[in-house]
């Protein structure tokens, strides 16, 4: 067996100065390694959580991660105590809403963020449902 110590997704994206400002300033993240040239790597000091991004068509790296990230199809899932007052605040920050408010039938209240590579970033909150 293969033992991990993290998992984080890392994302193809030109945009790693902007990206870098929005997760700092929006969720509190921690910047660990930044080369504006090659890398970002951000890290939640609340939860550990960590975001990796890369600029494309880095000599460094294999052909397939040169391209951008497409962004449909593909969404971070960020939880949070209570989306409701995260969605105020997101509003408050006049971030770019993909999907507002939403409460599910499986127990989720959520909305959409975009950050400024286009990446849908879902922020929610799960609840119990009834009967469970």
């Amino acid at each position: 067996m293969i033992e991990i110590e993290a998992i984080f997704p890392v994302m193809v994206t030109p945009e790693l100065e902007a990206v870098k400002q929005f997760y700092e300033t929006v969720f509190g993240f921690n910047t660990v390694f930044y080369d504006p040239d090659f890398y970002l790597h951000l890290v939640s000091p609340g939860t550990g959580a960590q975001l990796g991004f890369l600029m494309p068509h880095h000599e460094t790296q294999p052909a397939f991660l040169h391209p951008n990230m497409v962004t449909e199809g593909y969404v971070i899932s960020l939880e949070v105590k209570d989306a409701a007052q995260a969605y105020e605040e997101s509003i408050k920050m006049d971030l770019s809403m993909a999907m507002p408010l939403k409460e599910e039938a499986w127990g989720q209240v959520h909305f959409i963020l975009r950050d400024p590579a286009g990446l849908y970033v879902d922020i929610v909150q799960h609840q119990e449902v009834a009967g469970d």
